[in-house]
């Protein structure tokens, strides 16, 4: 099973950029596709990005289209999160997790397994 541990949340100002990172330890994240996922507080955690294992295809959430993109270092075991044009609408803490099932699955959360702590997003108007 990986482990995954993400970093680089933290405070920003709206229209500001932040780059998330997730770091695989264990077995390694290049064997997943993986996604990103956010929880804001009274709110459901949701689907924000995923990626397989090649990197060949994304799939996004259609309220970060455009302004986010996920990518990968396969050789790093690290999976990333560029956050563009960041609002108020963004805060909340985000998590990555590798999916454990087929691709065209990697976007409900009951596909994911073996979650990060998560990284918080902060975001000053």
């Amino acid at each position: 099973q990986v482990q995954l541990v993400e970093s680089g949340g933290g405070l920003v100002q709206a229209g500001g950029s932040l780059r998330l990172s997730c770091a695989g330890s264990g077995r390694t994240v290049s064997t997943y596709d993986m996604g990103w996922f956010r929880q804001a507080p009274g709110t459901e955690r949701e689907f924000v990005a995923s990626i397989t294992v090649s990197g060949g295809s994304t799939y996004y959430a259609d309220f970060v289209k455009g302004r986010f993109t996920i990518s990968r270092d396969n050789a790093k075991n690290t999976v990333y999160l560029q956050m563009n044009n960041l609002g108020p609408e963004d805060m909340a803490i985000y998590y990555c997790a590798a999916c454990l099932d087929l691709w065209n699955r990697c976007r409900r959360k009951e596909a994911f397994g073996s979650w990060g702590q998560g990284t918080q997003v902060t975001v000053s108007s």
